[in-house]
């Protein structure tokens, strides 16, 4: 293969683009692998093509050695089988919906779990017929409010989905298992680091699920990981829970003046300074801290929530977006409080929430409480300084269980560094990552909800039971562009690159341009991609700040060294440049090339 800079369709730029944030979308777009057609929409340029069709490859290989079949399906779809399941509606407004001349109801794909379901109940009746596991490379499309970082959260993006199906648990088992192997063999072959992290199952539902994410600063996940190899992401994370403390000997509750004390800092310093302790200093810690969140459901329908925790942490919205999904999760406003004249703000206490709130009843039957939910770590006993429900007022000495209660607990505070993991493994460390696959055990959500059924060995029929298995095709590239990428642009694994070599004819003589022809030529024969830089009146600037900004792994320089009867070989990043003769270029560079394309396991 022999691309000529001369008649590629690429343009490359000088300058970042505006809206680009990271380098993975920076680089890209300079490079013209990509060109933004909208808010997180993108076309794809040659080069790019190239590297996305390297990775859908590996993608496939791995997914046929796992016994994978690949199928495809529209993207436009019909409403009635997400209607059946109730996404139709939980999807909220992250969905494209349409509908047709005819008044018909129809949306873009975000996923394809339905359909696949459907697929398998058309065509298969019997145990026989499993265990079964279909793929699809394929566009997805989402109603992203807030499309960013290039291919890394886009409205519009390329995934594989795969899905197994099997007659029981074991099956499932055993199928989860085989992906999620595949998966790693994926990552390693792409060259790209990844960590596998128990995950929530959100809207997916299921019984089990876990994201790969591979770590970089710019990542828009938090995970966390122990010594003792407990790994998982931040909203999967479950609080070791403090046993309950007898309090036959709390003191009474007491309700004290606090005036200027809207703030958890504030009301430290006060209570220090007026009520001090005998044993020790108050903290935050020793506050609870009420924050009134509105949920959103999918219906429209809005809810307020008062989620109470210790003041010294901060609640961690996408951790209790994903223990209230489908809902969303945003900040109570004006409005919500003028509905709720009981929440006093910076002084809200538990008297006015959840099973505490009785007596408010009786002010306006027709006004329901607001849901209280706890943190994990306020259990029976703990006494707490917090709001009393009165402007300039707290309540001291409020012991959770003899004084209060609430509609339930819910993990949404923050996790923080020096956390002990849940397994006992050690203290949490936080990292960030961009998450690259996801997998699922869906078990029989989908099956149940679309009569998929097969009759087993004894006549009976069954649902089967399924899993979910998920790649962000593009989101891959971008993160190989992140992890391959330095001041002065891409450098791709060879494995991935647009091409192997890439052959800069440099400076007016046309015996260089005669040699490099040459030179490009007999590699591509030779079953190596070349991209020959052929252009007649660039500078050689120019040219090697291409080269260095397009990322090809390999460059061979034909120039001033011609005369000498050398051309240099250059790795893109690292090594040392080669002085080469020109009779033995071909032979050298053909074993580099092939020494770079060595198969990792």
């Amino acid at each position: 293969m022999l691309l000529r800079m001369s008649t590629l369709f690429v343009r490359t730029l000088r300058e970042d683009p505006a809206d680009a944030e990271v380098a993975s979308h920076k680089l890209l777009v300079r490079a013209g692998y990509i060109r933004r057609a909208a808010p997180g929409i993108y076309s794809w340029l040659p080069l790019g093509l190239r590297v996305l069709g390297k990775v859908e490859a590996v993608v496939r290989e791995e997914m046929a050695a796992a016994g994978s079949q690949e199928v495809h399906f529209p993207a436009l779809l019909p409403r009635e089988p997400y209607e059946a399941t109730g996404r139709w509606t939980e999807y909220g407004p992250n969905i494209f919906r349409l509908r047709d001349r005819k008044g018909n109801d129809y949306l873009l794909a975000p996923t394809h779990e339905e359909m696949f379901t459907l697929l398998v109940k058309d065509l298969y009746s019997s145990y026989k017929d499993l265990p079964l596991s279909l793929y699809q490379i394929q566009t997805k499309y989402r109603d992203e409010a807030r499309p960013r970082a290039g291919l890394i959260r886009g409205r519009e993006f390329i995934m594989k989905d795969a899905y197994s199906f099997d007659v029981d648990d074991a099956g499932l088992d055993a199928s989860y298992q085989a992906q999620r192997d595949a998966y790693e063999r994926i990552f390693t072959r792409l060259g790209l680091p990844y960590v596998v992290v128990a995950a929530t199952s959100g809207a997916m539902g299921g019984s089990r699920s876990e994201e790969f994410l591979t770590p970089t600063a710019i990542g828009e996940d938090t995970f966390v990981r122990s010594p003792g190899g407990y790994a998982a992401n931040v909203e999967a994370v479950t609080t070791v829970v403090p046993d309950a403390v007898p309090f036959d000997d709390a003191p009474a509750a007491h309700v004290e003046d606090t005036p200027d004390t809207p703030t958890i800092d504030s009301l430290v310093a006060v209570a220090n300074k007026r009520f001090p302790r005998p044993d020790r200093a108050w903290t935050a810690a020793d506050t609870l801290k009420n924050v009134v969140l509105a949920l959103v459901h999918p219906s429209g329908e809005r809810e307020l929530l008062v989620v109470g925790l210790p003041g010294d942490r901060e609640v961690d919205l996408k951790r209790l977006e994903a223990n209230v999904a489908p809902a969303e999760v945003e900040p109570a406003g004006d409005a919500d409080f003028a509905a709720h004249p009981e929440l006093v703000r910076g002084y809200i206490g538990p008297g006015a929430l959840g099973p505490n709130a009785h007596g408010h009843e009786a002010d306006d039957p027709a006004r329901t409480a607001v849901r209280y939910l706890l943190d994990p770590r306020v259990v029976p006993g703990t006494r707490w300084i917090t709001g009393a429900d009165e402007p300039g007022r707290h309540v001291f000495d409020l012991v959770m269980g003899r004084d209060f209660g609430a509609d339930g607990a819910v993990e949404a505070a923050e996790v923080r560094a020096g956390d002990p993991a849940p397994d006992g493994s050690g203290p949490l460390e936080l990292a960030r990552g961009i998450e690259i696959g996801h997998i699922f055990q869906l078990g029989r959500k989908y099956a149940q909800a679309l009569g998929l059924t097969v009759l087993d060995q004894n006549g009976k029929s069954v649902v089967v039971t399924m899993g979910s298995y998920g790649i962000g095709v593009t989101r891959v590239l971008a993160a190989l562009a992140e992890a391959n990428h330095d001041e002065r642009g891409l450098a791709w694994p060879a494995h991935v690159a647009p091409a192997h070599v890439h052959v800069v004819a440099t400076g007016k003589d046309q015996a260089v341009f005669d040699a490099a022809e040459q030179l490009a030529g007999e590699l591509a024969g030779r079953g190596v991609e070349v991209l020959y830089d052929d252009r007649p009146k660039v500078s050689p600037g120019v040219k090697f700040a291409d080269a260095e900004l397009l990322g090809v792994p390999l460059v061979v320089v034909v120039g001033r060294g011609l005369a000498d009867g050398v051309v240099e070989v250059r790795p893109r990043v690292g090594g040392t440049p080669e002085q080469v003769p020109v009779d033995a270029a071909v032979e050298r560079v053909e074993a580099l090339v092939r020494e770079s394309l060595a198969p990792t396991r």
